[in-house]
């Protein structure tokens, strides 16, 4: 009967070699059923593990540029006006060298620093941060002078010199923290492009690996029911009825229950990889929104500049009342562009960060610009996304009313447009668009890409655009209406949110 069983279902010479290797082996049909597919399950997880691992590296070394981007910016923009304002208060004779917190200040940006060192593992950013670090001595060491100086009771022309040297010795440290947050962000576009890869790379690995997991589940079922079904046949062949009953007895509900349990196993591996991408695409998210927050800090860095200016003119024709109004919208501008990192503030709060702003440029620009702002009171309660209108506001100032002989108004708009929606208009009387122009920067607004790039004049309304659908949503934006020689209108449609929650979670 053997010579039957050959003859009537061939096998290749090496799968039946296989078989009868397979079924010699000393081990019960439940662990060898088990042994096969452990494979499987090994190679799977091992794929799991090895993204996963990659998940974590990439959330590791993108948490640590974060930080140290985060926590340069918190320097730039705070060393020189602090530390300028101290020491020119001791100049003046306002305050004595000795009650001046002009060593606290370099001390808390050198702890910021050494931290920010201690975080990063590029040694170019460790570089760069020596550099800055070695320019805080460099400044400590003109304050030390000052103070030697004031000790033995030198000219005020003298320290108003030393004053200098430390004001040009706080710029270069701005300026050397600004590089860095440039470098952090170069760097980080190119670590999520690497990353982004080999993220490609094992997703084509995974491809490649799951039909020979496939076809290797198969091949081993095959043999395993063959390994079963060759001995339970032969058996058959010497047997009567009753053996046909003991074959019943070996299909037991328990053994197609294991498969079963086994098949479930492998779909729930197939819901972690379906997990796995899922986080991937948001970490994708994640790293586009901080690309935006490091670029949304570097908007206009000349604006500061200029306002100190300002500052320093007034305070030198004893313009009293007017540095105090200044100073206090500075105070206020950037507090609320701040606001303790966080990105949503009241609508309200967005509001005096606009009034603050237009307040500074007033009295730079007091005989061609002025402002009005009209709010709805109802509204001021809700959120809205940080630093939405003031680029609106820059771009009308520099792109309308500068460009207008006479100078002209800005009208900045709040009101509610129904029970779930805000309307925000950026008004001003200025030069205008030719329909030309208009055309060119609706096509910029209405491009699909998600590219986020520095304009050299500010963010940019496609910008502000893309970033207002990003965090919002693609059924919101902004529209343009604009007249040459007539004026401009920018529209920005936002939902109606309240309590300090972004209308699209951040994760």
């Amino acid at each position: 009967m053997s010579i039957e069983l050959a003859a009537s279902e061939p096998l290749p010479k090496y799968m039946g070699k296989f078989i009868d290797f397979f079924a010699g082996i000393h081990l019960s049909l439940r662990r060898k059923i088990l042994l096969s597919f452990f494979i499987v399950i090994f190679l799977m997880a091992a794929i799991n593990a090895v993204l996963i691992l990659e998940v974590l590296r990439f959330n590791r070394q993108y948490d640590v540029i974060i930080t140290n981007i985060t926590t340069a910016n918190s320097i730039n923009g705070y060393i020189k006006p602090a530390i300028d304002t101290e020491m020119w208060n001791i100049v003046a004779g306002k305050k004595e060298f000795k009650e001046g917190s002009q060593y606290q200040i370099i001390e808390q940006v050198d702890a910021q620093i050494t931290s920010m060192m201690a975080n990063t593992e590029s040694d170019k950013s460790r570089i760069k941060l020596e550099v800055i670090l070695r320019t805080m001595d460099t400044l400590s060491r003109y304050v030390d002078k000052m103070g030697t100086q004031i000790s033995q009771g030198s000219r005020v022309a003298d320290n108003e010199q030393v004053l200098e040297n430390i004001r040009g010795v706080s710029e270069v440290v701005e300026e050397s923290v600004q590089d860095y947050v440039l470098f952090e962000v170069n760097q980080a576009e190119q670590q999520y492009k690497q990353t982004q890869t080999r993220f490609t790379r094992w997703a084509i690995t995974y491809m490649i690996l799951l039909p020979c997991v496939i076809a290797f589940s198969i091949m081993a079922a095959w043999i395993i029911s063959a390994s079963i079904y060759i001995p339970i046949k032969k058996l058959h062949d010497v047997t009567t009825t009753i053996t046909k009953n003991d074959l019943q007895a070996l299909m037991t509900r328990d053994n197609i229950d294991e498969i079963t349990e086994l098949g479930l196993s492998f779909n729930i591996m197939i819901g972690r990889i379906r997990e796995l991408l899922a986080a991937k695409i948001k970490e994708q998210e994640q790293l586009k929104k901080a690309e935006l927050r490091a670029l949304q800090a570097q908007i206009n860095p000349h604006f500061l500049y200029n306002t100190l200016d300002t500052i320093i003119w007034l305070a030198e024709a004893n313009k009293t009342a007017q540095v105090i109004e200044i100073v206090g919208a500075l105070s206020s501008f950037f507090r609320i562009a701040l606001s303790k990192g966080h990105d949503w503030i009241t609508i309200h709060q967005e509001i005096e960060h606009v009034r603050s702003y237009l307040t500074i440029q007033k009295m730079r620009y007091r005989d061609i610009l002025d402002y009005k702002l009209e709010v709805d009171e109802d509204i001021l309660d809700g959120v809205i996304l940080k630093l939405t209108l003031q680029p609106l506001v820059e771009n009308a100032l520099y792109h309308g009313i500068k460009n207008k002989r006479n100078g002209g108004t800005i009208t900045v708009r709040a009101r509610r447009a129904d029970q779930n929606l805000v309307l925000l208009e950026v008004q001003d009387d200025g030069v205008g668009f030719t329909s030309y122009k208009l055309a060119q920067i609706q096509q910029e607004i209405n491009n699909d890409s998600e590219e986020i790039t520095l304009k050299e004049s500010g963010f940019g309304l496609e910008n502000v655009n893309k970033r207002i659908k990003l965090f919002y949503g693609k059924e919101y934006g902004l529209s343009i209406d604009s007249h040459y020689l007539e004026g401009t209108r920018v529209t920005v449609t936002i939902p109606l949110k309240n309590g300090l929650n972004s209308p699209k979670e951040e994760g």
